[in-house]
């Protein structure tokens, strides 16, 4: 997604590795978390109609399934 890789990415990065960031689609708006429930709840109550998408900082996936390699 443009918004994070723009904006995002490279104010949360360097000191968040492995962290989730919950981002409203339609502001830019975001909140990082431990965990996608922390960041979505922390996005709500500040954006209660956000759109929200979220991606681990870091990673390519939010979350996996089965064995890791």
């Amino acid at each position: 997604m443009a918004i994070y890789e723009q904006q995002i990415r490279p104010q949360v990065e360097a000191a968040n590795q492995g962290r989730i960031v919950a981002i409203d689609v339609e502001t830019g708006a975001f909140e990082v978390a431990e965990d996608t429930l922390t960041a979505c709840d922390r996005l709500l109550a500040r954006y209660p109609e956000a759109q929200i998408w979220c991606v681990r900082i870091g990673d390519r996936a939010v979350h996996r399934f089965g064995r890791c390699p």
